[in-house]
Order: C-alpha cells, then structure tokens, then sequence
C-alpha cells in the first residue's frame, strides 16, 4: 500500500486506515468476534493506520484494539485514539491534569506505554485558542505519555487555528464528495506547514456507498437514526450534515462514473486520496469484506480530471448551498 508521512511524527502510514467507531458503538451492534475479524482483515490487507476514540462505546473500540495490538505486536500499526469527549464540553475540562488521567486510561485500554497520538475529540472552539492546552500537550510528549498529538476538529477555522500551533502532528476532519470546504485553506495550510490530514467520514455516514435508498431505516442505536438533526452532537458528523433526501441525489448523480471494476464507495474514498494534503482516509467497516474493499483503493488508478470535474459539479448543484458556510 502507498505510504504517506506526517512529518511532525516522522511516521509513514499506509493511505488507507481503518476509522473504530463502529467497533464501540453508534453503528448498530458489532460483535467482537466481527470487530476482530475486522481488524484482522484490514491489516492484512495493508493497513497501517487504526483511529478510535476513548468514548468509542466507553472504550470498548480501544479494548478492542488492545487485544489485537497484543496478538499481533509486529503489524508496525499507528494507533491514534481521541480525547475530551466523556466530559461536559467546557474548555475548563481540558487541564493537564485531566489529560493524564485520560491518556492513562486509554494507555491501558490499549495495553501500551506511550500512545501515537493523541487527538483532541472536537472540543469546544476556545479550547483552540488556548496556550495552556497545548502547554499541557506539550508536557504530555515530554512525560512520554504520548508520542505526538493532534486535533479533531468540525470546522475548518478550527483546523486553521491548530495547524498554527508549532507541536499539532495532524488534523482530523470531514472530507468527502459531499464535503469539499477544506480543499480550499485546510489541506494547502496543512501541507505547507508539514501537519497531517486525516480525513473522516470518508463516505458521508454511508451514503456514499451508493446502497440506500429513500426506503432504507437504520437501527434506533445508530446515529443515523438518531442524530439526523443534531440531536446528539454536531450534525455535521452524520451524513456529513446533509439532509438524507439530498444526499441520495448527489449519489444517484455520481453512480453513472463508478464503471466497471470498482464500487461506488471505492469511487468515493479514491476522490479522498486524490486531494494534494490528504495523509491518510479512514473509512468504517463492520465486516471482514468491507475493510478488505476499503484497502483496496490503495491500489485503484486515481479519478480523471472529468471525473473530478463531475463530483465537483454535483457537490456545486446540489451540496453547497447546504453545507459550505455550515463547517
């Protein structure tokens, strides 16, 4: 698999990682012998990179992968995992002394010393701005706690704010088919001043994959059940914030370009490797056979100019208008 840096890690990850969230919860039920099988499939299939979160059903996604890190100790993996998210979202929660106890936790539900990196889980927006934050990431390096950090973030002047900050090794956001706001200042930003891009909800919550329809439900423990409207968090992470009806309309647009030898959610994470500043796309699977489809792209030829021109063309027509000033 093609090999991408963050160079304030000086660590090279494989293009196309795996995205746990469905391994804790929000997704519907994932047993762990699914969970297992999943993880088993992706890093056999050239997957070097694994994205969780300590509030991933209350750690089990880290547990998870804990378990896995301790069967397979030479698969050379990059682990990063989220924290901040299991607290009230004030920016007086995110204190160095909480940073210990949450990195420690996630330590041992990952059963290592020291973590890859660490990213801040969509904080508050002021938490971005704050010295003391990243003072106390800073020392967290230091105590070798950590091996570097990042931030996750919802919106692209967050994503400016911190690719600003000397020691930030990366940022997680939103970049899809249907979410093309950080092409404009995130990735160039980002890719000058040598930060990492990893790019979620790669498939727009699934849309993307081309297999809904008007008719299609979603289990009610899922958050496309319920946080259609925000309910829950940030509305933006489910269906990358556009309304269900609209999206499947940009997709019904985009089918037509998929042709022969690839699938439709394939199509969609290549457009995601094909943007200059992306490091590595983490896209969700729930089986053994999606997470092997998913590595896979890695070695698909990347999109034509009309192709590219195509999804742009869609995103312009249907997605912008509800979406763009949003994020």
């Amino acid at each position: 698999m093609e090999q991408r840096m963050f160079p304030r890690l000086d660590r090279q990850v494989g293009v196309v990682g795996l995205g746990a969230w469905q391994l804790g919860a929000d997704w519907g039920t994932v047993t762990e012998d699914d969970a297992m099988a999943v993880l088993t499939a992706a890093v056999d299939a050239g997957v070097t990179f694994l994205d969780t979160a300590d509030v991933y059903g209350d750690g089990r996604s880290e547990q998870l992968i804990g378990r896995f890190l301790a069967a397979r100790p030479d698969a050379g993996l990059t682990v990063a995992t989220k924290m901040g998210r299991r607290v009230t979202q004030t920016p007086e929660a995110y204190t160095l002394d909480n940073f210990r106890r949450w990195t420690d936790r996630s330590r041992k539900n990952l059963g290592v010393e020291t973590l890859d990196l660490v990213q801040l889980h969509c904080p508050p927006t002021a938490v971005f701005g704050t010295d003391e934050v990243f003072d106390a990431l800073d020392t967290l390096v230091t105590e070798k706690r950590i091996a570097g950090y990042g931030v996750s973030v919802e919106t692209c002047d967050e994503a400016l704010t911190a690719i600003a900050r000397p020691g930030v090794a990366s940022v997680q956001i939103i970049l899809n088919a249907l979410r093309h706001k950080p092409l404009e200042r995130v990735l160039p930003a980002a890719s000058a001043a040598g930060v990492g891009i990893i790019a979620r909800v790669p498939l727009a919550s699934g849309l993307l994959s081309g297999r809904y329809d008007e008719n299609t439900t979603f289990a009610a423990d899922d958050h496309r059940t319920y946080n259609r409207h925000g309910e829950a968090f940030d509305v933006g992470e489910t269906f990358s914030g556009v309304d269900f009806t609209t999206g499947l309309a940009a997709v019904r647009r985009i089918v037509p370009l998929v042709g022969e030898g690839r699938t439709m959610a394939q199509f969609a994470l290549r457009w995601v490797l094909d943007q200059p500043g992306v490091t590595v796309v983490i896209p969700g699977a729930r089986d053994a056979t999606q997470a092997r489809g998913n590595a896979a792209v890695a070695a698909q030829p990347a999109l034509s100019r009309e192709e590219l021109a195509e999804v742009t063309a869609v995103y312009d027509d249907l997605i912008r208008p509800q979406v763009h000033h949003r994020w």
